[in-house]
C-alpha cells in the first residue's frame, strides 16, 4: 500500500482529528501521559516524573510538560455538519 492510498483511506479521520485540535503524531505520547498520571496518583513529585519520562521517551523536560498539558486539554468543538 502506498502513502497516497493510506491517506485516501484515512484522510477523513486525520482531518477530523486536526479540526478537533489533535496532532495525529501525538499518538506516540499516550504511554507517556499514562505513566505521568499513574506516577502522580502514587504521589511522586512532578519534577522527578518529568525527568524520568524525559529520559525514557528521549524528549526534553520542557516537551514532557507541553505534551502532558496538550494531551490533557479538551478537544475543540467540531460540528457534525460543516457549513457550506
Amino acid at each position: 500500500m502506498t502513502v497516497y492510498e493510506t491517506l485516501k483511506i484515512c484522510g477523513g479521520l486525520i482531518e477530523s482529528l486536526e479540526k478537533a485540535g489533535i496532532r495525529p503524531s501525538d499518538h506516540k505520547y499516550v504511554g507517556l501521559c499514562d505513566e505521568y498520571r499513574e506516577a502522580r496518583k502514587r504521589g511522586e513529585k512532578v519534577a522527578y516524573i518529568v525527568a524520568c519520562l524525559s529520559a525514557q521517551y528521549n524528549v526534553s523536560e520542557r516537551s514532557v510538560y507541553e505534551i502532558v498539558k496538550r494531551l490533557g486539554s479538551n478537544c475543540k468543538s467540531v460540528s457534525a455538519v460543516s457549513p457550506e
